[in-house]
């Protein structure tokens, strides 16, 4: 497993985040980010070696992204590939490649539930890049869709979230939604590591396959969970 988190969205952390993580995933205009944050993200990770991804999402930025639109899929598409084409102008003009699209918020929830709205997200990547993967919960119709269409799948944990019993996110309105506290956010992602199982917010036990850890860059703890997620994740087990 490796880390990766959400960045470039206007949190104080993003260079000290930088050194400990595999993967960003940079804000490129839609909920947060303009083409100077762009810039100065898509820079920090050529410095550090980092794997650069765009993280496009509902054009909402009065509600950071979060709050389901309803928009048709047409939308998404045209929406996503506007925001795409500008990273992929950033990052060719700052010369980083970019290597894996996520979707933020609201839409990264919608798009492993809704085909027709994943579908709509996969276009919108395929036309902007040939060969970019894509980075969303395991087991979901995302990951069901880009295997069909034939798109590289990068299954991701939350490290400071609980889950349903369903695999999906447990929802960012409820009281419990988020783990606050180091021991079990990082309890929760050892033992998906070491047993590929889960403990959900009710208590059941699912299976649960990742690649890749996420650490919300304006969390609260942000930068104390990838510091010790890091320390953990890259020793010996």
């Amino acid at each position: 497993m490796d880390l990766n988190a959400d960045l470039g969205e206007g949190a104080p952390t993003d260079a000290a985040l930088m050194p400990l993580i595999a993967r960003a995933n940079i804000a490129c205009g839609g909920h947060a980010g303009d083409r100077s944050s762009m810039d100065a993200a898509l820079r920090l990770a050529r410095r550090y070696g980092v794997q650069a991804g765009a993280h496009p999402s509902y054009p909402d930025r009065e509600h950071f992204g979060r709050i389901e639109t309803g928009a048709a899929p047409a939308a998404i598409e045209a929406d996503c590939t506007r925001q795409l084409l500008a990273f992929r102008q950033a990052a060719t003009d700052c010369g980083v490649a970019v290597c894996h699209v996520k979707a933020h918020g609201a839409l990264y929830h919608r798009v492993m539930q809704d085909a027709p709205a994943a579908d709509a997200f996969l276009r919108a990547v395929r036309a902007v890049w040939r060969d970019c993967a894509v980075m969303g919960l395991p087991g979901g119709v995302l990951q069901a869709r880009a295997r069909l269409a034939g798109i590289g799948y990068i299954a991701e944990l939350f490290a400071d979230r609980r889950y349903e019993a369903d695999g999906s996110l447990t929802p960012r309105g409820h009281p419990q939604a988020s783990i606050t506290t180091l021991d079990e956010a990082l309890a929760q992602v050892l033992s998906v590591r070491d047993t590929g199982r889960l403990r959900t917010r009710t208590g059941e036990w699912i299976q649960l396959h990742a690649q890749t850890v996420c650490v919300h860059g304006d969390g609260e703890q942000a930068l104390a969970l990838a510091l010790e997620l890091h320390r953990v994740l890259s020793g010996p087990r």
